[in-house]
């Protein structure tokens, strides 16, 4: 039997529409606030049947440090595809990510060993991911630095030394490093920001850009690392290196507006930052844009997905197709 963690984001949801395909029992975690409403409307996005297929799924309430919730929910399980985590860019969230991120996975993988599970598929970021002195492109033996990396990604690397860390005590493992995950049904958070920022119909866009990919892209290949010999290997999962405008214009036109014809000026961010951090201080609001955020929006990497494309001869799907289909049904929401 397969067991999902964060089966209610983005990833974790989408997974769970193809598992249902082929497997009679899953298992999925979600924490006592989860709303599994969502999943199911994900499932109503591809499938008529979809009410039969969701019922495949045993929901688990259990947080991701809960261990003795945890055991209930491994038992019987053989495979477990770790999607879980905290996404937060505000240096104060460091210690709640951390938490979730590095010692939830060291949860996960401990006890992927004590249960004698088979394989672990761990979801990752490219925030990860070095740099090189003398080239944009990165891959996955880029050199990595703590040094001026947001707290997400300090928290994600972390998370993956205690995946490679399982590995050596002989656990079988897979790391997925997908880039901004696009996909429909999470219009609030993440990637879904996109789309519900386009439609306010803003004049400006961000420097530079990053690579993308279609959520069902990083499932497809979730499965297929989980189903392969691959043992102890990490994939950047990244479909297009695009530019932030040429996004929110592929947006902006699926969603028959008027794309955004302003790129945002470094000064311009750096007051940006610094007015954010002032109304974090005096009002004690979220951070919405840091320092290192704006210094990330400076570098200019090419995600190379060569290793993935070569080790499982994939083809990704085109990103206008997916941005096609994710406004469609944010239409279909937002009237």
């Amino acid at each position: 039997m397969i067991l999902v963690t964060g089966g209610t984001g983005l990833v974790g949801a989408h997974l769970l529409v193809q598992l249902t395909r082929t497997e009679t029992r899953i298992k999925a975690i979600c924490r006592p606030e989860s709303d599994v409403k969502k999943v199911e409307k994900i499932f109503s996005y591809y499938s008529d049947e979809y009410r039969e297929y969701y019922k495949k799924i045993t929901w688990v309430i259990a947080d991701i440090n809960d261990i003795p919730a945890l055991e209930i929910a491994f038992e019987g399980i053989t495979h477990v595809y770790h999607c879980a985590a905290l996404i937060s860019f505000d240096p104060k969230d460091y210690n709640k990510m951390n938490h979730v991120n590095c010692n939830g996975t060291a949860t996960i993988v401990n006890l992927c060993i004590h249960k004698n599970i088979k394989k672990l598929c761990y979801v990752s970021s490219i925030a990860t991911i070095g740099k090189n002195v003398n080239t944009t492109k990165v891959d996955e033996e880029s050199d990595w630095s703590y040094k001026d990396v947001n707290v997400y990604a300090h928290t994600k690397y972390n998370a993956e030394m205690e995946v490679w860390r399982g590995s050596q005590e002989g656990l079988s493992t897979v790391i997925i490093n997908p880039g901004v995950v696009l996909g429909p049904g999470f219009w609030g958070s993440g990637s879904g920001a996109f789309f519900t920022t386009a439609k306010k119909n803003y004049n400006y866009y961000p420097p530079n850009g990053t690579g993308f990919i279609a959520v069902n892209d990083v499932v497809q290949l979730m499965l297929l690392a989980m189903n392969s010999d691959v043992n102890k290997e990490r994939f950047i999962v990244v479909s297009e290196n695009l530019s932030y405008k040429t996004i929110l214009t592929k947006i902006s036109i699926g969603l028959e507006i008027k794309p955004p014809s302003k790129e945002l000026k470094f000064w311009q961010l750096k007051l940006l930052w610094k007015l954010d951090w002032f109304r974090n201080i005096v009002l004690n609001k979220r951070r919405k844009i840091t320092k290192k955020t704006v210094k990330s929006l400076r570098e200019d990497k090419i995600y190379d997905n060569q290793k993935v494309i070569k080790t499982f001869n994939f083809t990704f799907e085109p990103i206008e197709k997916t941005i096609a289909f994710c406004c469609e049904k944010f239409l279909e929401e937002d009237n």
